[in-house]
């Protein structure tokens, strides 16, 4: 396998208040929780997730001037991301509450605070000199205040003769499929999950994504316990789940995205790549939190 340079992350970093709790939640009652304060953020997510990988990333992002984004900074360079974050002076850094439920399904309360902020200007051309990928959250392309910074990037990304890569991160954001790919257009690889799918093409079936081939490279879909494929001009590979317990789904998605990139951008097989996708998956739901623990 060849050595890749730095993989540069664009996209949300914060906290996560995860409130893990055992059957429905009570309207205007009492529900009780376990809860804790996990660093967070998609974009945080993958870069933690492709250090623990063995990658090298670079996490560029927006947070606060405030104790949150000090501890996110702290927390991801412990961890081995070099973050390079734009500072806002007026906007709270990121923060997430998350809804755990007794299977380890989550549902999510996002205020994507000093993120919704992030401007081209917040990317530094000189770190694609060194790079030989840029991956990008769907999220900064979701936000209409982000969309110009996400298209930014990818256009600088595509002129330094970097790949890249996309995760659409939300079905229930993508308002507008053909807008979405739109903005995708060019892009290497593109990361749905099923539900992203079907908001794109009309169907969760993982085949589809070859409609999606005249705007993208090549597609990787994820569909939980049901495994992983992936769709290009060659065809369709498709590789099963790893069994793990779900004790919290929360970025089990930005997990796969970072094992499947590291072995990619490594020279892995198609069938390789989605393999160590979905182990990275499996581990991040083994326990609570979205980055390695």
């Amino acid at each position: 396998m060849t050595t890749p340079g730095s993989v540069v992350v664009v996209g949300d970093a914060g906290l996560d208040v995860v409130a893990r709790h055992a059957g429905p939640i009570v309207h205007g009652g009492d529900s009780r929780a376990s809860v804790t304060i996990e660093p967070g953020g998609a974009g945080a997510n993958t870069a933690a997730w492709l250090a623990r990988c063995g990658a090298r990333p670079v996490l560029v992002a927006r947070v606060g001037a405030d104790s949150a984004g000090r501890q996110v900074h702290a927390e991801l360079t412990s961890a081995g991301v070099r973050c390079a974050f734009a500072v806002d002076p007026d906007a709270a850094t990121c923060c997430v509450v998350v809804l755990v439920d007794d299977t380890g399904q989550r549902s999510m309360l996002p205020d994507r605070g000093a993120n919704a902020r992030f401007s081209p200007s917040d990317l530094d051309p000189g770190l694609l000199a060194t790079a030989s990928h840029l991956h990008l959250s769907g999220y900064v392309l979701l936000d209409a205040s982000s969309r110009p910074a996400g298209l930014a990037v990818l256009a600088a990304a595509r002129a330094a003769g970097l790949t890249t890569s996309v995760d659409p991160q939300s079905a229930g954001l993508i308002t507008d499929a053909g807008d979405f790919l739109d903005a995708v257009r060019g892009v290497d690889l593109l990361l749905p999950n099923t539900d992203e799918l079907h908001a794109l093409t009309g169907s969760t079936e993982p085949s589809s994504a070859a409609g999606l081939l005249g705007v993208v490279g090549a597609v990787a879909v994820t569909a939980g316990e049901r495994g992983a494929s992936w769709v290009d001009q060659d065809g369709l590979v498709s590789v099963p789940a790893e069994q793990a317990e779900c004790i919290d789904s929360t970025g089990a998605g930005d997990a796969f995205n970072a094992g499947l990139l590291t072995a990619w951008l490594g020279g892995a097989s198609r069938a390789d790549a989605l393999l160590a996708g979905t182990r990275a998956g499996a581990n991040a739901v083994r326990g609570v939190g979205a980055q390695p623990r």
